[in-house]
């Protein structure tokens, strides 16, 4: 079987799986769990086999027009360089990973069909956008992913908090996508044609009339998408969601798709300086204000969900810089343990029946009720924090180089001003992550008070997947540079000294600090033992989870302090912390801006509506009833009345006739 062939069947099986898990979930609700497993367990293999045919060397090229559309054609087109098949694989490992996983978490759910074909379908989606080597078949992909994430965000749909967050992830991603699809057009415009590679080709040859405008286009939607700033405010109330959905979003799907995206059309932005500099600050913003917001979130989710707005920071920031490979290289670092973080959390979410850190830091011993957990999401944590020799160090480190590289003139891809931007802003986000990652590891595992609750073990599929993830968050990094080059452009991303010691000291600096404000804040506080929540029910994972969303109000209502007075956050961040935990207030601004005056529009509308236009309506209706009701009137059914009103009739004719007459 040739390579296109097996690229074809990476997205189609998981498209198939979803359908017959939608046409079998009520007739034969046996298959659903095999429909979702198999099918991208499958496509897994298949995309690893490419990855090894294709080997990192030219890409593979395959096309057929779809239609004739005129002078810029749409085809049905594969282009898998290297970065694609690195890509490819790790959708295909954390997608796996999610269905396993809610085969158990959501075991009970009644709507787990319909669930499980939709990660299925986003799984296909997300595959599409990665082989697609035409910008319209791209963007289907990146629409239904748009579509897939409004439902499965809103899994809980019984809960207010997830019927918003659904709502706002779509129109926040909406909101990126229209400029989105206008530099697309644009694009093709120039180049003449949707294909990547034409419009590649078109880059290098100097053929874009408009670079600096297409690019600032395309940046909208992938700030959308990937959620930068400044439309990353859906992703953190996204974590409504079901943790396996997080998980997905955030680790392989979705957001991944923006940067994979510059990455793929990197020449198109880097023929622009002024774009290549917004892009920097762009990164910088993100990467800075999502960590210090990290750091007084008190859900655990949401703590991770601003963690991956800043890991995605550091990705756009390494395409700032012109190397695309140092940016897919931290995201598929960022991706293993990103996934197992999320999983690791629905472990935890179950065990203890809350969400709420400050919650879990009034429970002792629950590392030894969820070991599995606890020993995997500290790996996790210490590749988060870039500690070596955990993926995450590796991954960092090669997107600190490449900006100390443009400074220092080793290359000339980018500015050196977004040099500068990124490297500062990199050192500053590594001492912050490294923060709010000990808080999260102290505030979980190293809570003094009641008992943690002892829901017995988890069920196997729930902790098999987070040791499969533990695996590349450990070792990845580590050879991934050396045993990679040719699926990385070729290009040394071992980490340089420089940035190494920086980096590392930095993290080292921000935990070690976040450790002793944690010890200080708890000799200064009386814990106050939790007996409520340690007393939460033994349920389905699921089903504990959308009570706990429920009644999070810390992180789902009004934000103001985090309840716990022990929170290193709280002393760490001083009067910042109560505008941190409430995201710097830009959902407040958004609403002012947009919210209220589009409301203020509608009522206008509304009220022009009702008062003006319907007035006319109903006044063009009045008139010709009330003209029926007096000719009714008249229509007694009396022969002598006709008669009579005919004479009458007939004698004012009569006289009329006369008078004019006589006038005349």
């Amino acid at each position: 079987m040739t390579t296109t062939t097996l690229a074809v069947l990476v997205p189609l099986l998981p498209f198939l799986g979803a359908v017959a898990g939608l046409l079998l979930g009520r007739t034969a609700p046996g298959f659903v769990r095999p429909l979702a497993v198999l099918p991208t367990l499958t496509s897994l293999v298949i995309a690893a086999l490419v990855a090894v045919r294709q080997s990192g060397d030219a890409a593979v090229n395959a096309a057929t027009e779809l239609t004739p559309t005129g002078s810029v054609p749409i085809e049905l087109a594969l282009h898998i360089d290297g970065f694609a098949a690195l890509v490819a694989i790790l959708v295909g490992l954390v997608a796996s990973c999610v269905q396993i996983y809610s085969t158990g978490y959501l075991r009970d759910d009644p709507r787990y069909p319909s669930y499980a074909a939709l990660v299925s379908l986003f799984t296909s989606a997300m595959f599409l956008v990665v082989y697609s080597g035409d910008l319209i078949v791209l963007l289907v992909g990146w629409e239904v992913m748009g579509i897939c994430s409004y439902f499965l965000v809103g899994h809980y749909w019984e809960t207010p908090q997830a019927r918003a967050a659904s709502l706002k992830a779509f129109l926040v991603t909406k909101l990126g996508d229209v400029p989105f699809l206008i530099g697309l057009f644009a694009l093709a415009t120039d180049a003449g044609s949707f294909r990547i590679t034409r419009v590649l080709g078109a880059v290098a040859s100097g053929s874009l009339d408009h670079p600096t405008l297409i690019a600032l286009l395309l940046l909208a939607g992938v700030a959308g998408k990937s959620a930068q700033f400044p439309l990353h405010t859906w992703l953190p109330d996204a974590m409504a969601g079901p943790t396996p959905v997080s998980a997905l979003i955030h680790a392989a799907t979705m957001v991944a798709a923006g940067v994979y995206f510059i990455a793929r059309l990197l020449p198109v932005f880097e023929a622009s300086q002024a774009a290549m500099v917004v892009l920097a600050v762009m990164a910088a913003v993100t990467m800075a204000g999502s960590a210090l917001a990290a750091l007084a979130q008190d859900d655990i989710k949401r703590v991770l969900a601003y963690s991956t707005i800043g890991q995605l920071g550091y990705m756009t920031g390494a395409l700032a810089v012109g190397d695309r490979g140092a940016a897919v290289f931290h995201l598929l670092s960022h991706g293993a343990f990103k996934a197992l973080l999320f999983l690791a959390a629905g472990v935890i979410i179950h065990a203890t029946g809350t969400n709420s850190l400050a919650a879990m830091s009034r429970m002792r011993n629950l590392r030894d009720r969820v070991p599995d957990a606890y020993w995997t999401m500290t790996v996790a944590l210490l590749a988060l924090a870039a500690i070596p020799p955990f993926s995450g160090f590796f991954s960092k480190e090669a997107v600190l180089g490449v900006a100390e590289h443009v400074i220092t003139g080793h290359t000339e891809h980018a500015p050196a001003a977004a040099g500068w931007i990124v490297l500062i802003a990199g050192l500053l986000t590594a001492v912050l992550t490294a923060a709010y990652a000990t808080r999260l590891w102290l505030l979980t595992f190293r809570g003094r008070g009641t008992e943690a609750p002892d829901h017995g073990r988890q069920p196997l599929t729930m902790t098999v997947v987070l040791w499969v993830l533990a695996v590349p968050s450990l070792a990845f990094g580590g050879f991934a540079f050396r045993l990679l080059p040719d699926w990385f452009d070729g290009r040394d991303l071992s980490p340089t000294l420089t940035t190494s010691v920086l980096g590392t000291g930095v993290a080292l600096v921000g935990g070690i600090v976040t450790y002793a404000a944690w010890r200080h804040t708890t000799a200064l506080t009386a814990r106050v033992p939790l007996g409520a929540v340690s007393a939460h029910p033994e349920g389905d994972a699921a089903q504990v989870e959308a009570e706990a969303i429920a009644s999070h109000e810390p992180a789902y209502g009004d934000i103001a302090h985090a309840p716990d007075p022990a929170d290193p956050g709280r002393l760490l961040l001083g009067p910042l912390h109560r505008h941190a935990a409430a995201g710097f207030h830009l959902d407040a601004v958004y609403t002012t801006l947009f919210v209220r005056p589009v409301q203020a529009g509608a009522s206008l509308v509304r009220f022009l509506d009702r008062e003006v236009v319907e007035t006319y309506v109903r006044g063009a209706g009045a008139l010709p009833r009330w003209l029926g009701a007096a000719v009714r009137r008249a229509q007694t059914g009396n022969v002598q009345t006709y008669v009579s009103a005919l004479l009458a009739g007939t004698v004012v004719l009569v006289v009329a006739v006369v008078l004019v007459a006589t006038g005349a």
